[in-house]
């Protein structure tokens, strides 16, 4: 494998391109009309133009991208997350034009992707999963009928869906025709397909990930877990690893589910498994992400791996050369996704200049970065910016390193998420690991946040203003 095209932009196409370098693999970009200038474009060996800015006219034109990897003699393409990275079909093309897809094969992908034949799939397991309806409904009457034996409250969500688009929680009867209407028409506006199903609604649930690896041999590792607890509209914005609640024996019996529902569709290369805790420590299994995941920082961190290297090395046909005994979890890990969002304003994004953009560094911080001083934010895209990870021998230090971290990362220009990560840093329920996805409908609210970056401004000014004091006391001693 001599060269590989990243069919993606930001900072995860520079992350991808980081390993493929270190490995001796050469890199080719792609880019839309307003990312001509961004720094992944600059990173790669060659970059080709493939579109303008909306992403379906240049991002997720597959056959477009193939063309151009055949046209350059690419020997694998990596779709790193979102766009094409879940797309079976753009799998099975590179497969067919003998280009390596660094990622499961499209069987998996197929599977997976529908959270329907997922569960179908590991229902032969013995998985544990939230009691609902496996099948998918449009029938409304046939649905309240099936919500009613569930018992309320419950969730309905879109079969083809994720990122929370086309999930509704109905608290009683009197509301679910109208949820269910929504919930239908939200998922054929964001996947064409309105197909939806119903489970029960985990009340104090915790979202618990556990990161898988498998070769062609028929090895496969689960390298631990990930808490995504802290989440705003059903996405995640705090990632952990390990998880604060997790005991050793309760990490195995999950990390070992996981392997099951990878078994269950012959998975291949790094996948994610999604699990539901609740507070009651029992588990069920949710979805699983067929690529590599936004948060995946955190797993090399607390292992030592790079799974970027790990899932070229297996797309090569070669076989893991690590145990599942070898593995050990060393310290501790944080990630921050920087949006640019703001949060004193529901989270809305927040497009602009960045007039003012500098990454923190020390000991212990990592920034995988996909922007730099002097760009704009383009609206088509996914408004985050950057993942900022840090790393301590404890919990209490990685945080106290993230918090750290988020005072020296400098935006001007636009909103982001940085001081709402601080906010979740400082607070109790989180230091204390006593927390939930409800973390954010719990304990935040934008005044508070809003107040408490007014009395930094303070401090910061008053500080500034005793250094030109005692500046000025230095400036008229007499010599």
């Amino acid at each position: 494998m001599k060269k590989i095209l990243v069919a993606n932009r930001g900072e995860i196409a520079i992350r991808v391109m980081k390993t493929a370098q270190k490995m001796g693999i050469k890199t080719v970009a792609v880019y839309s009309t307003i990312d001509r200038n961004a720094p992944h474009v600059k990173f790669a060996d060659e970059a080709v133009w493939i579109g303008e800015a909306p992403s379906n006219q240049s991002y997720l034109l597959g056959d477009k991208i193939i063309e151009v990897a055949k046209k350059l003699g690419v020997d694998a393409i990596h779709p790193g997350y979102g766009f094409l990275s879940e797309n079976a079909d753009f799998a099975e093309k590179a497969e067919q034009n003998n280009i390596v897809f660094i990622g499961p094969k499209s069987k998996a992908i197929h599977i997976m992707g529908s959270k329907l034949a997922a569960k179908e799939a590991v229902k032969q397991y013995d998985i544990p999963m939230v009691p609902g309806l496996d099948e998918a409904i449009t029938d409304i009457a046939e649905a309240k009928k099936v919500a009613a034996q569930i018992g309320f409250p419950i969730l309905i969500k879109a079969s083809a869906g994720g990122g929370g688009k086309g999930m509704r929680v109905v608290e009683n009867e009197a509301e679910f025709e109208s949820q269910m209407n929504r919930a239908i028409s939200e998922a054929l506006n964001a996947f064409g397909d309105g197909s939806v199903f119903i489970e029960k609604y985990v009340a104090s649930p915790r979202h618990i990930e556990i990161q898988i690896m498998a070769d062609s041999h028929g090895t496969i590792l689960y390298l631990f877990e990930r808490e995504c607890s802290i989440q705003r509209r059903h996405q995640k914005v705090v990632e952990e690893a390990p998880s604060s609640v997790l005991t050793p024996e309760l990490r195995k019996q999950m990390g070992e589910a996981a392997v099951l529902v990878a078994k269950s569709c012959d998975y291949l290369g790094a996948g994610t498994v999604e699990f539901l805790l609740d507070e009651n420590n029992n588990f069920y299994f949710l979805e699983m992400n067929t690529r590599l995941q936004v948060e995946h920082p955190v797993t090399e961190l607390i292992t030592g791996l790079d799974l970027v290297e790990m899932q070229i090395k297996v797309a090569r046909g070669e076989a893991l050369t690590i145990k599942q005994e070898d593995l050990k979890i060393k310290g501790h890990a944080m990630e921050l996704r920087v949006y640019a969002e703001d949060p004193l304003n529901d989270f809305l994004p927040s497009v602009g200049h960045l007039d003012v953009y500098q990454l923190p560094e020390g000991i212990g911080i990592r920034v995988d970065n996909g922007f730099e001083q002097g760009m704009d934010i383009p609206i088509y895209y996914d408004p985050m910016l950057a993942k900022l990870i840090t790393y301590g021998g404890t919990r209490e230090e990685a945080i106290e390193i993230m918090i750290n971290a988020i005072d020296n990362y400098l935006v001007e220009g636009v909103q982001t998420t940085l001081p709402f990560g601080k906010y979740v840093m400082e607070h109790d329920a989180f230091r204390s690991g006593n927390f939930d996805t409800h973390f954010v409908k719990k304990y935040y609210n934008a005044a508070s946040l809003q107040k408490e970056m007014e009395q930094e401004a303070e401090i910061a000014a008053l500080i500034a203003l005793q250094r030109y004091f005692e500046d000025q006391k230095i400036v008229r001693l007499p010599k």
